[in-house]
């Protein structure tokens, strides 16, 4: 499979919210399994679909770094059903260089989605499984977690991004950790 390219903020497409799948087939799983490569390469938790320029509802999550593949959720269509509490968690993200920042998320989640194997399934999740959770879908929805920050972080951030550009520095960051 193939590695996708992954967008990165201010790109528009990164703003469009994700249409549903309408119909789940074998056509999507090159595709999913094109946007896990991508993900374990980053290298990041999860990757949703319009991050890779793809306007689907599709998202990939694995959170256990010790044992690639052992917890891997490939999902299509998910939406948070129910969420109870709050959490504030440091999050960064593939499509947003060189900035971390803490966000206030539901501590407890529960997800309904497909599989490529066409089975509804729900997910109950809290800790860094939910953030992440709410985090791609997110994703699907057009928002980024900068949007969930202050709007002086997150000019400040942009400040900063502008000058990356200037300086030609951009292309040149990589996570210095697993990002979400």
């Amino acid at each position: 499979m193939a590695l996708l390219r992954i967008r990165k903020f201010p790109d528009a497409v990164l703003k469009q919210p994700a249409k549903p799948v309408a119909e789940i087939d074998g056509r999507l799983d090159g595709f999913i399994e094109s946007m896990v490569q991508t993900m374990y390469a980053a290298p990041g938790v999860g990757l949703a679909a319009p991050q890779v320029g793809d306007p689907r509802r599709v998202i990939v999550l694995d959170t256990d770094h010790e044992n690639p593949g052992a917890h891997l959720l490939k999902l299509i269509n998910p939406e948070v059903v129910e969420s109870e509490g709050s959490v504030i968690w440091e999050e960064g993200c593939l499509s947003v260089i060189d900035f971390t920042a803490d966000v206030k998320r539901a501590a407890k989640v529960m997800v309904r989605a497909w599989t490529p194997e066409q089975k509804e399934i729900e997910i109950e999740a809290d800790g860094l499984l939910a953030v992440a959770l709410q985090h791609e879908i997110d994703h699907l929805d057009g928002k980024l977690f900068i949007d969930r920050i202050s709007r002086i972080k997150r000019e400040l951030y942009r400040r900063r991004l502008a000058k990356l550009i200037k300086e030609g520095k951009a292309d040149e960051q990589r996570p210095s950790r697993v990002q979400i």
